[in-house]
Parts: C-alpha cells; structure tokens; sequence
C-alpha cells in the first residue's frame, strides 16, 4: 500500500488506550520494533475471526502485541517468549499494569531452547511468529508440531519493507536475512501439510492454514 493509504487507515483506526498508547509512545523512543498499526489491525481482524482459544507469540518484546491479542480475545490465553532481558523486563513492567495480564503467559529465553516449557501450555490454536527473521524457518518446524487440528500459524514481517522483492540488496546482513526471508516463502507456498497466503499489509504477514487429513 502507498504511504497515503496506509495514512488514511490510520487516521481512522479507534484511538487506543492510554496503556497501549504509552507503549507505542516507548517503542518509538527506544526504537523497539512492534507491529505497524495497520498490520496488528489485520492481524487482530483475522484472530477475532478464528475465536482461538490458547495462542503462542514468539517474539514478545514489550508485551505490546501480546497485550493487544489479549484485548481482543476476551476468551483467550497467550504464551509469549521473549529473549531479550532488558525488553522482557520491559514487557513484565507494563503488563503488570493491565487486567488482562492474568491471561498473558511470559516465557524468557530463546524460542528455539523453550520446545519443552511451551508444550505443557499447548496445543495452540495460533502461533504468531514475530522475531528474529533468520529464525523463521526453524521456529515453524519447531512449533507448529504443538497446533491443535484447526490451528493457523501468523508470520509477520515476511515482506520486509518489501524488500524481498528486490533483485539486489546492498548491505551484506540485511541481504542475508532477506535471502533467509525470500527461502521462508517460498517454502511456506510449497509446504505439504498448510495452505499459506501472504497478505501485504504492515509488513507482510503470512498465513498458514493446517490442512487437516488433506494429503
């Protein structure tokens, strides 16, 4: 979407609470990356749809995604896992200021070293992958063996500020991940076992439908 329409949708999304609010005001100022507002908007249309009832984030960061799908779900729990000590601390402080927290798991450590510790809470009817995008591929194999029959898995960020559609990228690192990216893909599009679409809001998000005794 262009710069304009994305403006527009804004403009017209329902103000959030304050709590929500200052968290999105402290991602900025610290430059932690949460969910574009367009993108979470499409994300939490698409949850209230399915109506799951146990949802596993991977990539908690400041609990601001978190916090949101528990908002939105009234009915729901999430168990979220965050590896980063300081945006852990971050998450635990403001969510501890929410009444929704009860229902808001935090698991700290790295997503591909909790297999164990995240199967007691499972199975999950969503898993939403937002974090290190080099370790998408791994964190899918890894959990989506804990989706319930019906379960869908959201990856976020898979278009990379559009970037996977470039032929060349400079910077070595980032063309690293995008190469990374570009695999995750295509090896969604062509898996056995789920139906994936790539919707181009926020920052791409995929979504990957279990097909059920389908072969």
């Amino acid at each position: 979407m262009n710069e304009q329409v994305i403006h527009y949708i804004e403009s017209i999304v329902k103000e959030r609470p304050p709590l929500l609010a200052e968290m999105e005001q402290y991602a900025e100022a610290h430059n932690v990356p949460i969910m574009e507002l367009v993108g979470i908007e499409a994300l939490l249309g698409m949850l209230r749809i399915q109506q799951p009832k146990r949802i596993l984030e991977i990539g908690t960061a400041i609990g601001y995604s978190a916090l949101r799908m528990a908002e939105a779900l009234p009915h729901s729990t999430i168990v979220t896992l965050e590896r980063d000590e300081e945006r852990f601390d971050a998450a635990q402080s403001f969510l501890s200021r929410s009444e929704d927290r009860k229902r808001i798991v935090t698991l700290f450590g790295d997503a591909l070293e909790l297999g164990e510790e995240v199967e007691k809470h499972g199975p999950f009817d969503a898993i939403f992958i937002d974090a290190a995008k080099g370790q998408y591929l791994k964190f899918f194999e890894l959990y989506s063996e804990m989706l319930s029959e019906e379960g869908v898995v959201y990856s976020d960020n898979v278009l990379f500020k559009g970037l996977v559609a470039q032929e060349e990228v400079e910077q070595k690192r980032i063309r690293n991940m995008v190469k990374k990216l570009k695999n995750y893909n295509e090896w969604l599009m062509n898996h056995g076992q789920f139906d994936t679409s790539i919707l181009p809001v926020g920052d791409g998000i995929a979504i990957s439908k279990k097909r059920g005794d389908r072969s």
